[in-house]
């Protein structure tokens, strides 16, 4: 074969490669290894009262959210509206992880534009958020009433997000990513 096909057959192999790469599954999709497995062990202070804290015991005995948010984060404030709603719906109790951020500034975003957490840990160092294994906000936990984790949805979320991914998952449809 001549040389110069060499490189010509090479570029084109790769190519293939990672077009079908592309065709099997969300490139943009970040798979946790937390689906399927307890969600990750923390106790934190709260956002508004340094005092109390909050954990994953809070999780236990219902299907809950932990939601990763931050002030800097231009995203969470264009799902927050989405989370204003469902929790006035009271579908499910929404628990926010803020995430690297300052506790001023949350407490503020909060008071603006509405509080819809039961509660929001502080993670001020994003430790907690590395256990979770988490890659920015926002981020969205779905954690079953056993304390598994069912699902992790990487970016913000809507109503579609939310009928597709999450409420399939707590009437039994659909799998984890």
């Amino acid at each position: 074969m001549n040389r110069f096909l060499w490189p010509l057959v090479l570029v084109v192999g790769l190519v293939a490669f990672l077009v079908m790469g592309l065709r099997h599954g969300d490139p943009r999709a970040l798979p946790s290894p937390f689906i399927g497995k307890p969600a990750p062990q923390f106790e934190l202070p709260t956002l508004k009262n340094p005092e109390v804290t909050i954990g994953t015991q809070h999780l236990a005995g219902k299907y809950s959210i932990v939601n990763v948010w931050a002030t800097w984060c231009v995203m969470c404030r264009a799902e927050h509206g989405f989370l204003m709603a469902l929790s006035a719906n009271d579908t499910i109790p929404i628990y926010g992880l803020n995430w690297r951020d300052s506790r001023p500034d949350a407490i503020r975003w909060l008071g603006e534009l509405g509080d819809p957490y039961v509660a929001s840990a502080y993670d001020a160092d994003g430790r907690v958020g590395i256990d979770w294994g988490v890659y920015g906000a926002p981020e969205t936990f779905l954690v079953d009433p056993e304390g598994t984790v069912v699902y992790k949805h990487l970016g913000p979320l809507d109503a579609d997000i939310w009928q597709r991914e999450f409420a399939a998952r707590m009437t039994g449809g659909g799998t984890g990513q």
